[in-house]
């Protein structure tokens, strides 16, 4: 095998690491299955083994990038003690990877709503959410979160958390504040989803 640089069968896997690094350090327009093929030292053909073409390696490109942070997530969930702290094990996790690989994020939700979506890859984003109205449903039964629709605080949540990530990697927050910022967002997303008082003066 040219370059040594993969092991036999994993040509897939290879094509699909070597395309996240070059969607990170250079976005997505600059991705071509030629240059793939370049980097990892082998013919030009071999990647259509696996791609037939470009949005075929964007949707797989996707699809993995959903069940890595599904599974980043659903490991923050795990997390063990008090709600709190399992918020924002999962908050912590979501705000890493949209910082750390932001050109990713983006192509996950842009392939995801596309017409030629697949329902593989439709699956994968809604699973995105599943731990996460887990852990709104278990705070809920421990008395830490408002009575309501998990899903729908949940996504409200989730909403919070995208914004600061979005204002995170625009360079909008000082520098050096993303963590302490964050805590301030955690403070009020808790604040937030705490039970509601009853107004008993009616």
């Amino acid at each position: 095998m040219a370059g040594g640089r993969y092991h036999h069968g994993d040509l897939r896997a290879a094509l699909l690491d070597s395309a996240t690094t070059a969607l990170r350090t250079r976005g997505v327009d600059a991705l071509s299955l030629r240059e793939l093929a370049r980097d990892i030292g082998v013919s030009h053909a071999a990647p259509r083994r696996h791609f037939k073409d470009k949005r075929a390696l964007l949707n797989a490109l996707a699809l993995r990038g959903f069940e890595r942070l599904s599974a980043e997530l659903e490991a923050a969930a795990a997390t063990e003690g008090p709600f709190r702290r399992r918020l924002a094990a999962m908050a912590r996790a979501y705000v890493h990877f949209a910082v750390h690989d932001a050109e990713l994020l983006e192509l996950m939700f842009v392939r995801k709503h596309a017409p030629d979506a697949s329902e593989e890859l439709v699956a994968g984003g809604h699973q995105l959410g599943a731990s996460m109205f887990a852990v709104i449903a278990d705070g809920q039964r421990g008395g830490d979160v408002h009575a309501g629709d998990p899903e729908g605080i949940g996504l409200a949540m989730f909403a919070g958390l995208h914004g600061f990530a979005s204002l995170a990697v625009g360079g909008m927050l000082p520098d050096g504040s993303v963590d302490a910022a964050l805590d301030l967002l955690l403070d009020e997303l808790h604040h937030g989803l705490a039970p509601r008082a009853i107004n008993v003066s009616r």
